[in-house]
């Protein structure tokens, strides 16, 4: 008789009310805090708990292949890592340019409806 429970190693949870886009973002930003930031910190100015943040670290760090007890990372790790930043950094840069598209436009409408005005 096989006593063994079937769902043992099997992880049961609901999905987490955050996207995917935002955990990556709130652990970029505690890394880029470079350790003068705690857990905490961090997560008040993103609105979730400490350990919610120190969790999706933990979890980002074994997926990205480092040692979270010793801050170390495989050379496969490392590639993943730069390949998902040089992704991420791409995607930042074409977003700067709309928003100053935008900007600019907006400042223009607004220059037009001052004169307007007077």
């Amino acid at each position: 008789m096989d006593l063994t429970d079937p769902r043992e190693g099997v992880l049961v949870g609901r999905r987490s009310p955050y996207p995917v886009e935002f955990r990556n973002d709130a652990v970029a930003l505690y890394r880029a805090a470079d350790g003068k930031r705690t857990y905490a910190a961090v997560a008040a100015d993103v609105g979730v708990t400490g350990e919610t943040l120190r969790g999706w670290v933990c979890r980002a760090d074994e997926h990205a292949g480092r040692d979270h007890s010793r801050g170390e990372q495989s050379e496969a790790g490392r590639d993943e890592e730069l390949a998902r930043l040089r992704v991420e950094n791409g995607r930042l840069r074409k977003a700067e340019k709309e928003w100053e598209l935008k900007w600019e436009i907006l400042r223009r409408a607004a220059a037009y409806f001052a004169r307007e005005v007077k």
